[in-house]
């Protein structure tokens, strides 16, 4: 008689490039989205920029299993740098983009992005949209 295995399950570890020119933002998408976003999903690494051009060269240099662009960074905004890696970046990672207002969805649709979240930044959903964006 063959007795049953239970399934193993399988942890994955992702590395995510963060874009915000405001720290504290930063510091609160680390925060909210956490060590382990899902039972089956720890982040293994954070790459922060504060500039697009640092998020640019970094898109060159590694590899990335997310992005996170904040829609409210200056100069340049997340919007459109998430737009233009979109149309630049072949292959690019899932981007979720972090907006304003919820009114600003149009703005998120026509960037691209492959997830968005509203301010106030909640913790739960920052960890269901990076959650989301791993497993489609």
């Amino acid at each position: 008689m063959t007795v049953p295995t239970e399934a193993k399950s399988t942890v994955k570890g992702i590395s995510v490039l963060l874009y915000s020119n405001d720290r504290a933002t930063r510091d609160a998408v680390r925060m909210g989205v956490g060590r382990r976003p899902a039972e089956d999903l720890t982040v293994d690494s954070w790459h922060e920029c504060a500039t697009a051009d640092a998020v640019m060269l970094a898109l060159q240099e590694a590899d990335f299993d997310i992005l996170i662009l904040d829609g409210e960074a200056q100069p340049y905004g997340g919007l459109g740098v998430c737009r233009q890696i979109k149309n630049e970046v072949f292959d690019c990672p899932p981007i979720m983009v972090l907006i304003g207002r919820p009114g600003d969805g149009w703005l998120a649709a026509w960037s691209q992005a492959d997830a968005v979240v509203s301010r106030p930044l909640r913790p739960a959903e920052l960890a269901e949209g990076v959650a989301g964006l791993v497993h489609p």
